[in-house]
């Protein structure tokens, strides 16, 4: 088992970056975590732990005890962990080509990894993640302002880490177009993060 080199080859929707993988699991950190059955799934944000090449690591985030997954991954602890940046419908009144198919451009994550349920992990996990949402907050927000809430709800919820096993992903961003196609649906889109993301995959092409 390993992780995926920082170029994926083969499509063109397939070749990416470890920044690119990183930077849409910060933007984007609500993710599926499924069990490796496929029978318990539940959408949990969690936050990258990634290395000095910007490789993605380990995953950190935690759930309730209630929840299935708890009990998915006391009997094994692979899971499948899923991330979805942006996307949109593309026209071709966009693209200004009549003869030109609409599409759906999109941006997705997929990685394997290690699922471990570390109880005493939990308190930092909670950390970890609210520290991540609230770090441009003038003001941030902390666990301890619950106060005595704490106590009762910390014991509910389990921390867990997910170590990375393999990394794939597709960016369907317009690569595979004519460079005057692609110029016209950026030049027609909203600016928004579809559009942001489009400019980055084709960065090399529009310099």
């Amino acid at each position: 088992m390993k992780i995926t080199a920082s170029k994926n080859i083969g499509s063109v929707f397939e070749s990416f970056d470890n920044s690119d993988v990183r930077l849409l699991i910060e933007k984007y950190p609500l993710a599926w975590v499924i069990a490796a059955d496929g029978d318990e799934a539940s959408q949990l944000p969690l936050i990258g732990v990634f290395d000095d090449e910007n490789r993605l690591t380990e995953l950190i985030g935690h759930f309730a005890r209630s929840n299935p997954l708890n009990d998915a991954f006391a009997k094994r602890s692979t899971a499948r962990i899923q991330f979805s940046g942006p996307s949109g419908y593309v026209s071709p009144a966009q693209a200004e080509r009549s003869n030109w198919a609409p599409t759906w451009n999109y941006a997705h994550v997929r990685i394997a990894a290690e699922v471990s349920v570390v109880p005493e992990f939990t308190a930092e996990a909670v950390d970890i993640l609210i520290d991540w949402m609230e770090r441009d907050r003038e003001n941030p927000w902390r666990a301890s302002n619950l106060e005595e809430r704490y106590e009762r709800l910390l014991p509910m919820i389990v921390g867990f880490r997910a170590r990375v096993i393999d990394v794939n992903a597709t960016f369907k961003l317009g690569q595979d177009e004519r460079p005057e196609t692609l110029h016209a649906i950026l030049k027609n889109l909203q600016d928004n993060d579809l559009k942001e993301w489009m400019r980055r995959l084709n960065r090399s092409r529009l310099d």
